[in-house]
């Protein structure tokens, strides 16, 4: 969260605001405070002068109107005496003007000069025309300074005979008006100061606990729920800081439970075997696991954002709507000539209340091994019923045969009993190989083992072949002088050497050989049985061990092979814990491979 600039912020605001409030209102005090001292002043000081002016109108107009003898001064000596005493400062010159405008006389001694002389103010011409007072405010032009200028007309019996013109100094009162001004703006100031700091603390006790509040709101931004707000007061903002903290313990619960729920929900897809992909509303993957990325094989920043129909490769058949209303598991075949891989698709739809679709949910499942089980099954089912089926076919007939009456022929009913016979046991050892691999399947058995020496175990049983064996084929045995001792069951072991060896023999040509090697390393004993034989093809080595498989499915059927001898080898050598594998290239003959554990020995122990 960005930092707040320090005059941006509230603090300063409230203060600035009770600044304000305080200055507009001493500002609409002062100017009506102003306004009203100057106006009381200025009437104050023009009713002190008219008060003088009453007394001099009544003697100026007693000396105009008074009849003079030879031996009474003149009217301007008696003007002058008059006027000469008067004593004020605020009262700068008095003249006496006749109703003709000469003035009679001058309170100004420097002024004698205007006397006789017509005055030329307009002030004093409306004064006698009106018959009333004016007066004005104008600037002295030798001191600059303000005066008040009075020009009353002297009336005797309802007639104007002259006039007063009276200058007076009332640039003192606004001298006292500026003085007080000072005063008050000094006054202001000093206000402004105690406002201030006390804006500043009033400011602080709003702005504190907000200020912790925000604190408060970026720590919580931050996930972290420890930090409290103080309390100031049970005011508002103290309510809201209670309410705050609160809410505070409530998010710490909420966030709590949410991780808890993330933290299983992680869990849970982690550990799945089966891929979950997640969408929003309109099919863009937002969240998928990581065996999902395992089955489709595409890094993590290549799904997110992507269709979810484009992901799993269905873009060209399927929209996201069609997704949305289907109700059916979906099959994905990503199988590739290396291994086989399919995956089913269960689509789920996540809705609020009202129906609106809110995400899109795919579980995909390995079903790989699933229709592999399914198709060795069906291949099983139809391997027996065809096994089943030439022997049925060829002892119903010949039953038939003998039924029409071939038992009467000497000749023939003996070979004909014998076919029948022969195809009795081949069904009864397809049988006996079944069941024996049925009770390997389902574990229904037990190994008798007993601790042997594996080079006097093998070459016993290649004694019984090389004894035993019609067909010009020869032995060779690269078997080491050191003994290897090994925990087996030599019946089931016997069975196994016997399967792989009844191979080698069918498939060796005349002249062939068979060769027979061990090789122990590592606590592991190596077993090789080798031939000349017709080979198998590369892609069909690793069939070879399974039920019912044949390279050449004719020869070997008329070899009396029921193809599961290596397939119950192969379960043998795995219960055993060792593994069984071959080897081989087309005209060139095949090696089988197997493994088992060696036994510490100790010399002298086992015979």
């Amino acid at each position: 969260m960005q930092k707040v600039g320090y005059f941006k912020s509230i603090h300063v605001k409230i203060v600035f605001i009770y600044i304000l409030l305080i200055i507009i209102a001493m500002q609409i005090i002062g100017l009506y405070f102003v306004k009203e001292l100057e106006k009381t002043l200025r009437e104050n000081f023009q009713h002190a002068i008219s008060d003088r002016v009453s007394l001099l109108e009544f003697s100026a107009r007693e000396e105009i109107l008074k009849i003079r003898t030879e031996g009474d001064e003149t009217l301007e000596q008696s003007l002058r005496s008059i006027l000469s005493g008067l004593d004020s400062d605020d009262i700068k010159e008095v003249r006496v003007i006749d109703a003709r405008y000469q003035i009679l006389a001058s309170s100004d001694i420097n002024n004698q000069a205007i006397v006789g002389q017509r005055s030329m103010d307009d002030i004093v011409r409306r004064s006698i025309m009106a018959e009333t007072a004016f007066d004005n405010i104008s600037l002295d032009q030798e001191t600059r300074k303000r005066i008040w200028i009075l020009a009353t007309p002297i009336v005797s019996k309802g007639e104007v005979i002259g006039s007063l013109y009276i200058e007076s100094n009332i640039e003192n009162v606004f001298v006292q008006m500026n003085e007080i001004n000072q005063i008050l703006a000094g006054g202001t100031a000093v206000a402004l100061a105690i406002t201030i700091v006390l804006g500043i603390l009033i400011a602080q006790t709003i702005t504190r606990p907000i200020s912790d509040m925000r604190k408060q709101a970026q720590a919580m931004a931050k996930g972290n729920f420890s930090r409290k707000v103080r309390v100031y007061g049970d005011d508002e903002i103290g309510q809201l800081a209670i309410a705050f903290n609160h809410l505070t313990n409530r998010l710490q619960e909420a966030q709590s439970t949410t991780e808890a729920e993330r933290r299983k929900l992680a869990s849970v897809l982690t550990n799945m075997t089966d891929g979950v992909i997640a969408t929003d509303r309109k099919g863009r993957v937002i969240l998928i696991n990581d065996p999902a990325l395992q089955f489709l094989r595409i890094p993590r920043e290549m799904v997110l954002n992507r269709p979810i129909i484009s992901v799993l490769g269905i873009d060209m058949a399927q929209s996201f709507e069609d997704l949305i209303h289907s109700k059916e598991s979906m099959t994905l075949d990503f199988s590739t000539q290396e291994r086989p891989f399919i995956l089913r698709v269960n689509f789920s739809v996540i809705q609020k209340e009202t129906g609106f679709v809110n995400g899109f949910i795919a579980v995909l499942h390995d079903n790989t091994e699933q229709e592999k089980i399914d198709m060795e099954r069906r291949e099983f089912v139809a391997n027996v019923s065809h096994e089943l089926r030439t022997p049925l076919t060829t002892m119903s007939s010949y039953l038939e045969a003998l039924a029409d009456g071939a038992w009467k022929d000497e000749e023939i009913a003996p070979s004909f009993l014998q076919v029948t016979q022969t195809e009795t046991q081949r069904m009864i050892r397809l049988v006996n190989d079944l069941l024996q691999l049925s009770k390997m399947d389902s574990r229904d058995y037990e190994l008798t083992r007993d601790v042997v020496n594996f080079n006097q175990f093998f070459n016993r049983i290649i004694d019984r072949f090389e004894l035993s064996k019609s067909q010009n084929v020869t032995f060779h045995r690269i078997l080491p002088d050191v003994p290897y001792y090994v925990e087996i069951d030599t019946d089931k072991l016997t069975q196994v050497i016997d399967n792989i060896i009844s191979n080698a023999l069918k498939y060796s040509p005349d002249g062939g050989n068979i060769r027979f090697g061990i090789v122990g390393k590592d606590q592991e004993l190596k077993v090789m049985i080798s031939d000349d034989g017709m080979g198998i093809p590369s892609e069909n080595v690793e069939r070879i061990f399974d039920r019912f498989y044949r390279v050449d499915r004719a020869r070997a059927r008329s070899m009396g092979g029921t193809g599961l001898g290596l397939a119950i080898a192969r379960e043998m050598i795995e219960a055993h814990g060792g593994s069984i594998w071959a080897e081989s290239e087309e005209g060139l003959g095949t090696t089988v491979f197997f493994t088992l554990n060696i036994e510490q020995d100790e010399e002298g122990e086992w015979d």
